[in-house]
């Protein structure tokens, strides 16, 4: 890559041509998600010479639509699995460090209305403290009925007693997949979105040599040679496994997770609001973010997987209802901005329980006799120490020269400190001030793309230039969240978006209209309207 500039790294032409450059990778990685990212990441840290595939963008599925916590978990130290509480403490307080521009330190108030409720949740968080250790945000402490009134003004104050205010870390989650990525591929790493794998490729002893896969975009097929196979395709593992092993039993059932963005006027301070236990036991949160707040999260068991999952009735009525308990001023579906669901890879159990919320989010790795690697389960929070237990076991399987993980202490591209948030732009870390030129530079990109957000074209360029976007859905859905904090302002900006992406794509008006189609198709399912018909999650088959 030598004399190349450094934005040269991220454009498609020079990833694709990196192909043809390399006979055998010493690792594949399928899946560009957080625990693909993480896989890949690591790797590169040591040395490896790698290959990302991901069907679709980087963190299309499960990784865009969580919480947005990046957090040890209250509810599992609850559950007694202080192991997997501790490992995500340690990794939360990584992750503060490594990507200090899009993971904050945020307050949580637990608001009581039990008799015991205060000193229980008291205790219980001095130990989430202290299994923080020296990577700890702030003690936990208690507040008076009237400290917890005064932090949260819309909270409900009859019954109120107090509350327990502690700390965890808040983040964006596909901004920090899309920054995994750029640091991967600074780091000599090939990731290729859009890029679907379609078959395994072994060897005269039957063992996993690489992938059959295809460009999208060209319709161009490859055969991809590599020392080691990793499958990490979250909700779609069992996928890939049927390629390596037909009729092998499912390791993974999914669990869909819904949440519901509302106005920043239903929680107007700064602090997150945590429910610990509704009427099934399930946690419920309230969450800042961006302007807005997400409320969330359901735990649904379905049997199908799918791309865009939607909301089932039944989950958006019971976020809406029970945030209407706790909030004076209750949320109503006229007041959602916009609508997410998810997909968890929840290891299957033994018994077929439909009680996922007693599932260990703990992550597993499994080597079939061909050798495939395939690494589910896990969270957002863990990604790291995922990804680092993953090459551990792929030096073993390709016999590759060890080397040590380097990922604990390595920044992640746009990092740096950052405690003013009141731009939007934040999220650019180290980028934001050639953002900035870019618009001064061009003013017309210094316009907004829709007016009644702040949003700017400079942006979409951005996207397509620096950060491996190819479709309007790239754009407003994963680079500048816009679909996720209000989907009808994403559906007005999409011919717009459209435009932008098509000059600097050389694509014609046809790719436009093509783009602006499909996109409003996706959209249309976060928009919360009138009560419908019950639907399941439709599975949606594509190649990997």
């Amino acid at each position: 890559m030598g004399e190349k500039k450094p934005e040269s790294l991220f454009r498609r032409d020079v990833l694709l041509a990196q192909l043809q450059q390399q006979a055998e990778w010493d690792l594949l990685v399928i899946g560009g998600g957080a625990t693909g990212l993480g896989v890949a990441l690591d790797a590169l840290s040591r040395g490896y010479r790698t290959l990302l595939l991901e069907q679709s963008d980087f963190a299309k599925g499960t990784s865009s639509r969580s919480t947005k916590l990046v957090h040890g978990g209250v509810r599992y130290l609850a559950q007694g699995d202080i192991g997997l509480v501790r490992e995500a403490l340690y990794e939360r307080g990584l992750l503060l460090k490594n990507a200090p521009h899009l993971v904050k330190n945020q307050d949580f108030i637990i608001p009581n209305y039990d008799r015991w409720g205060g000193p229980f949740y008291t205790i219980g968080l001095k130990l989430y403290d202290l299994l923080a250790g020296k990577l700890s945000l702030g003690a936990s402490v208690h507040l008076s009925r009237q400290e917890t009134l005064a932090r949260l003004g819309n909270i409900q104050a009859a019954g109120l007693r107090g509350g327990v205010l502690y700390h965890d870390g808040q983040f964006d989650d596909a901004r920090l997949a899309i920054n995994l990525a750029q640091t991967a591929v600074e780091l000599g790493g090939t990731l290729l979105n859009h890029f679907g794998v379609r078959g395994l490729l072994k060897d005269a002893r039957g063992r996993v040599a690489g992938v059959a896969a295809t460009d999208q975009e060209t319709g161009i097929p490859y055969e991809l040679r590599a020392k080691v196979v990793v499958n990490a395709t979250g909700i779609f593992v069992d996928d890939i496994r049927q390629m390596d092993q037909p009729g092998a039993k499912k390791l993974v059932r999914p669990s869909q997770g819904v949440h519901i963005v509302v106005d920043k006027s239903f929680l107007p301070g700064n602090d997150a609001i945590m429910i610990p236990k509704t009427d099934d036991g399930r946690v419920l949160f309230a969450v800042p973010w961006h302007g807005r707040v997400v409320l969330g999260t359901t735990d649904t068991p379905l049997t199908e997987n799918s791309l865009e999952p939607r909301a089932l009735e039944e989950e958006i009525e019971f976020i809406l209802r029970t945030a209407g308990r706790y909030l004076t001023r209750a949320p109503q579906r006229g007041d959602a901005l916009s609508v997410f669901a998810g997909l968890r890879p929840l290891a299957a159990t033994e018994d077929g329980s439909d009680k996922t919320k007693e599932i260990s989010r703990s992550h597993k790795i499994l080597v079939s006799a061909a050798g495939l690697i395939t690494i589910t389960g896990g969270k957002w929070t863990t990604y790291r120490r995922m990804g680092q237990d993953a090459v551990d076991k792929a030096i073993v399987q390709g016999k590759l020269p060890p080397a040590p993980s380097q990922t604990a202490h390595l920044p992640i591209h746009g990092a740096r400190p950052t405690t003013d948030r009141s731009s939007h732009l934040y999220v650019y870390g180290t980028d934001e001030p050639a953002l900035l030129q870019l618009m001064a530079d061009e003013p017309a990109l210094a316009e907004k793309l829709d007016e009644a957000l702040e949003f700017r074209r400079a942006e979409v360029v951005w996207a397509a230039c620096h950060e491996m976007a190819r479709t309007v859905e790239d754009v407003l859905a994963r680079r500048v969240r816009v679909l996720f904090v209000d989907a009808a302002a994403a559906l007005r900006m999409a011919p717009a978006v459209a435009e932008l992406l098509a000059r600097e794509l050389g694509k014609d008006a046809a790719w436009e209209q093509q783009q602006v189609a499909a996109f409003t198709e996706v959209a249309r399912g976060y928009v919360l309207s009138q009560p419908a018909t019950q639907e399941a999650s439709l599975p949606l088959r594509l190649s990997f």
